[in-house]
């Protein structure tokens, strides 16, 4: 109890340790992008193949995060995530001297390692110094700096990629990391992190359970990625989501007669975790859509450049970090439902008048208000939203239930962004035109872009719809009973 309250009453130090890791990984997925083009050029490499820099170190972290959060909750966070942060940092190293492009792209799968062990425990890190009360407050403050990292990110590959090439994005960051560990090893306290662990109760790691979580959102993001390349009704294709049902029905009928589940199913009878891990998913799924398709649009069709259309991107960014922030701390005092059914409005608003009123010569008076509103929407609502699936959760899972929301994210993201490229591209191809999304640039001419923005028009309304249901699974989960959410704190 006294470590506790010693690290309570340091909170935001602890804080401010775990958000130098957290940052780090996100600045590195965006600064890395940045240089995927010159390191194409480096390695005389296509960009196809280069982008698997980037599609294996995501697909790492994805099919890690449940089991090392597991991990985390079973034995020692703190040594978790610094072993996470110095496998990223060695694994850096390594892609920072990489010889050849398969190098590189197996040091930074390897680092995907580091970074699920960092990401898997750092949200329930913080969390584990925030009184219940507070919890709104700690899931914003940490979006604030996933916010932050994004905006920096790109910025920051761009000045090392210009300024010292393309290695530096990965030297950059060693000293960084060595930070992180320092700090990490000195402020953090093994005892309050893991506090909530059963004491003299031996837990045995769900090996099966693991495996089959991890095959199965493999094959199912491999298939997202490669669906339109290798065409959605290929026999490859159903086999694979064949595959991915098979897994899913092995792996619920194993966590719900094993002892020690990985993922304990059982929670999702509970209306504030079924619901809001779904309305979770389907907030994401609207708004990456126009996160992925933007750049094209302002690319392609507007003719900007890429920094300026990564600078155009920025307040939608910062606008995502600030109301993250603020929804959280307000959320501790006037509850969930308000903000989660007024941020997805938000997002289905923007979404619609994008599908309304977007133009191939929009100007951007009406372009960024619009992504203004949608990054505003989504920030309204996610901090609320994990804060409330949280609250009906025992701390001794908050790592593995904290790393489902963020794989709720990735997988929402990467099946978000299949959907809406295969929309715009059949769009495309109903006119007669490549049916490719850089084949703007490359045809070139009005009707082609006009093409284009008609299937923006139809993804928008797609993912539009879906937001607006995410909306009304946001109303019908309530909130929490007072004395019972007291009862968590």
């Amino acid at each position: 109890m006294t470590a506790r309250q010693d690290i309570g009453s340091r909170k935001w130090l602890v804080f401010g340790t775990i958000a130098l890791g957290t940052f780090m990984s996100v600045v590195d997925m965006g600064s890395v992008n940045v240089a995927l083009p010159t390191i194409s050029g480096a390695y005389d490499s296509d960009l196809p193949t280069v982008q698997w820099v980037s599609i294996g170190y995501a697909l790492m972290i994805s099919v890690l995060l449940l089991p090392m959060a597991r991990l985390g909750d079973m034995t020692d966070r703190k040594r978790i995530y610094v072993i996470g942060l110095g496998i990223f940092v060695t694994s850096a190293l390594v892609a920072g001297v990489s010889q050849s492009i398969g190098m590189l792209i197996a040091a930074k799968s390897f680092q995907g390692i580091g970074s699920a062990m960092i990401q898997g425990n750092a949200m329930a890190a913080v969390l584990a110094v925030f009184p219940g009360s507070e919890r709104g407050k700690a899931l914003g403050s940490h979006l604030s700096v996933v916010g932050a990292g994004a905006i920096a990110g790109p910025a920051l590959g761009g000045i090392l990629v210009s300024g010292l090439g393309w290695r530096s994005v990965f030297f950059f960051n060693a000293p960084l990391g060595l930070a992180a560990i320092a700090v990490s090893s000195i402020v953090l306290s093994s005892a309050v992190l893991s506090r909530d662990r059963p004491v003299g109760q031996r837990i045995r790691f769900d090996w099966i359970g693991a495996a089959l979580s991890g095959a199965a959102l493999l094959i199912f993001l491999l298939v997202m990625t490669n669906g339109h390349r290798v065409g959605w009704d290929s026999t490859l294709i159903w086999i694979g989501f064949m595959t991915v049902v098979l897994m899913i029905v092995a792996f619920v009928w194993w966590e719900l007669r094993t002892e020690e589940p990985m993922l304990e199913l059982r929670l999702f009878k509970q209306r504030l975790v079924a619901m809001g891990v779904s309305a979770g998913w389907l907030s994401f799924m609207g708004s990456s859509s126009m996160i992925f398709i933007m750049p094209f649009y302002l690319q392609n069709v507007q003719g900007y450049s890429p920094r300026e259309a990564g600078l155009l991107l920025i307040p939608g960014a910062a606008t995502l970090a600030l109301m993250g922030s603020l929804s959280g701390r307000l959320s501790d005092r006037f509850g969930w439902r308000r903000f989660n059914v007024g941020g997805l409005m938000l997002s289905a608003t923007a979404l619609f008048l994008f599908g309304f009123l977007l133009k191939s010569d929009s100007p951007l008076s009406l372009i960024i208000p619009l992504m203004i509103l949608n990054s505003s929407g989504l920030g309204m609502f996610n901090s609320p939203n994990n804060s409330s699936i949280l609250s009906a959760v025992p701390r001794s899972r908050y790592g593995v239930i904290t790393a489902l929301t963020q794989l709720t994210r990735n997988s929402a993201n990467v099946t978000s962004i299949a959907l809406a490229t295969a929309i715009v591209v059949a769009t495309m191809g109903s006119f007669g035109f490549e049916a490719r999304l850089d084949a703007v640039t490359e045809t070139g001419g009005s009707e082609i872009g006009s093409a284009f923005v008609t299937g923006m028009h139809r993804a928008f309304f797609v993912m539009g719809g879906l937001v607006s249901l995410g909306i009304v699974l946001s109303f019908i989960k309530g909130e929490r009973l007072a004395e019972v959410a007291k009862a968590r704190l």
